[in-house]
């Protein structure tokens, strides 16, 4: 009796399946993204090219990365029978890689991760193993929960900017806004992201905020995520005593009344999907301002 072989890997499908698998893009946008708010608004900004060979901050973006690819790694390992149904198309694990192979990965990138923020200081080292436990607890069991999940991915994100002021501590006010920004703009996507995926997640037991409350208390509630956010945004760089920031966030306002008037007419998944990628953007024109910040 024939049985049907399943199709043979090649060397060019494992890279591309492993590239995926800890979303190369995202870990590029990491690290470009702390060394723009180390020279940026850590500075001094004329010391950029000592500030990009710097060992320490070298080691501290790629600490980092590596724990970013890990978390993306156990997210994926946890999460195969959800994304089946919600994203065939991005499955690797099970496919590519095989199961073990990505519980390995995802240790020794812990590791390292742990290590090279070791080699900067013992605080950076403190930071990232508090991430390294919140990402597995996360994709292990509050991912399923609602909010919570949504909660420690965003906190997270702005840990990936917080972290720089631990061992680069001028102008850490500065920083800690840009941070505030990165987690609202990253809680709204997360929620986002849970109503494109009410699909999957329903299927497999998740208690998201969608499937909890309904696609239409969800939407309330994220108009009042937003209206926090840009209250937040506004009082801090009043605070500051800062004008060219109150500009430069007003300016924001416009893609962000754009957000709010998308997800009041979206009902559907592609419609979904195009809010998450319109967070995106906004994330960048958000980080784009440290320009003239």
């Amino acid at each position: 009796m024939n049985v049907s072989a399943r199709p043979k890997i090649t060397i060019r499908d494992y890279v591309a399946g492993s590239v995926r698998l800890v979303r190369m893009t995202n870990l590029v946008i990491v690290a470009l993204t702390q060394y723009f708010t180390r020279i940026l608004l850590i500075g001094p900004r004329q010391d950029w090219k000592q500030i990009i060979a710097d060992p320490d901050m070298f080691f501290l973006s790629l600490s980092t990365v590596c724990i970013a690819a890990a978390g993306y790694i156990i997210n994926d390992y946890f999460d195969i029978k959800i994304d089946i149904v919600n994203k065939p198309e991005r499955v690797v694990v099970g496919r590519y890689l095989k199961r073990r192979w990505a519980m390995g990965a995802h240790q020794v990138l812990n590791v390292v991760g742990a290590l090279l923020g070791l080699l900067v200081s013992p605080w950076v080292f403190l930071v990232n193993v508090f991430s390294i436990t919140l990402l597995w607890f996360y994709s292990e069991r509050f991912k399923r929960k609602a909010f919570i999940g949504n909660f420690i991915v965003s906190l997270l994100t702005g840990f990936s900017l917080l972290i720089l002021t631990v061992h680069f501590p001028e102008n850490r006010h500065l920083v800690f806004i840009y941070a505030v920004f990165s987690f609202f703009i990253s809680l709204i996507r997360e929620v986002v992201k849970d109503m494109e995926d009410i699909k999957g997640d329903a299927a497999h037991g998740c208690r998201t905020l969608p499937i909890v409350w309904g696609i239409r208390q969800t939407k309330t509630f994220l108009y009042a995520v937003i209206s926090i956010f840009v209250l937040t945004l506004f009082l801090m760089a009043k605070v500051l005593n800062n004008p060219v920031l109150i500009w430069l966030f007003l300016l924001l306002l416009i893609p962000i009344g754009y957000l709010v008037f998308k997800l009041a007419k979206s009902d559907t998944r592609r419609e979904f999907k195009e809010i998450s990628t319109l967070c995106k953007i906004i994330m960048l024109f958000g980080l784009l301002t440290m320009l003239w910040a």
